[in-house]
């Protein structure tokens, strides 16, 4: 009788798990709400930003291109959002933040970041007050020359949205702006390198993303070696470990180490064959 009842136990709990392994594989395929889905972001990597003619107003109203922010060999970190956005983008920002205090690199010298507001009602001065408290959170006075906050009208805020796949729209019922989060690396001339998802950017992601970017023109000889050791997994969303890679690097590091004793070891026989030669004369 127990028997009976503990099989049947278990045949309805394989049956509950496999209903619900179907509903949640239908969940799965079920397209997202049209809403949604203008709202997602969609990577367009290489895609090149036209910096040369998409204009703003930087935090104290000057008008600027944003051809103004890409200099030689420095990558920008371009994240869109909006300053008075009660959620989602406060916490996007001090995540992107918190992730540059990480980093031993100073934005204006080893790369530059770019924000601009989606909300084309945005001022100036608001731009202004969000990067003072931005700035005055990361903790170096020095990083403001290198961090700008931008505001602009529609058409171009949609120009640069639609280039770099950054979807969002205003939402009637709630009064907000709904969008994903993430934030776009780009190559010094204003091509897309990489998208980061989410609120929190792990050091050894930004940087190697920075790195990436920059096609290794910034950064250290051992981080510039990183690079060879590491590529962006994408089913992951972060960089992963090369084993092969890393196998040859260290199979190249014996070579090396092999033949520099080999070439001591050679030396220092011919110097004592020499030495013992003019002894003997």
């Amino acid at each position: 009788m127990n028997g009976r009842i503990i099989k049947s136990a278990l045949c309805f709990l394989a049956f509950s798990l496999s209903a619900a392994g179907t509903l949640f594989a239908d969940i799965d395929r079920a397209p997202l709400p049209k809403e949604l889905e203008s709202a997602q972001i969609v990577e367009k990597l290489g895609n090149q930003v036209d910096i040369e003619n998409l204009e703003f107003k930087n935090e104290t109203g000057e008008p600027v291109k944003l051809s103004q922010f890409f200099k030689k060999d420095i990558p920008v970190v371009v994240v869109l959002a909006y300053y008075s956005c009660p959620s989602l983008c406060g916490v996007l920002l001090n995540g992107v933040t918190n992730s540059l205090r990480a980093i031993d690199w100073t934005p204006g010298k080893e790369f530059s970041v770019v924000v601009a507001s989606i909300n084309p009602k945005e001022s100036s001065e608001l731009a202004r007050l969000k990067k003072e408290t931005l700035v005055d959170h990361m903790g170096r006075v020095e990083a403001a020359g290198g961090m700008h906050f931008l505001t602009g009208q529609e058409p171009q805020i949609k120009a640069l949205a639609s280039q770099l796949g950054f979807g969002y729209y205003y939402d009637e019922a709630i009064k907000e702006y709904a969008h994903s989060a993430g934030i776009f690396v780009l190559t010094p001339t204003g091509k897309i390198s990489r998208v980061l998802y989410g609120v929190d950017f792990p050091q050894k992601d930004l940087k190697l993303s920075l790195l990436e970017a920059s096609e290794g023109k910034i950064g250290n000889t051992f981080e510039r070696f990183l690079m060879f050791c590491y590529r962006y997994d994408p089913t992951r969303g972060g960089y992963a470990l090369q084993a092969m890679k890393l196998v040859q690097a260290g199979g190249l590091l014996t070579i090396l180490i092999i033949g520099g004793y080999l070439f001591w070891f050679w030396r220092r026989e011919r110097r004592k064959k020499n030495e013992e030669g003019r002894m003997a004369a």
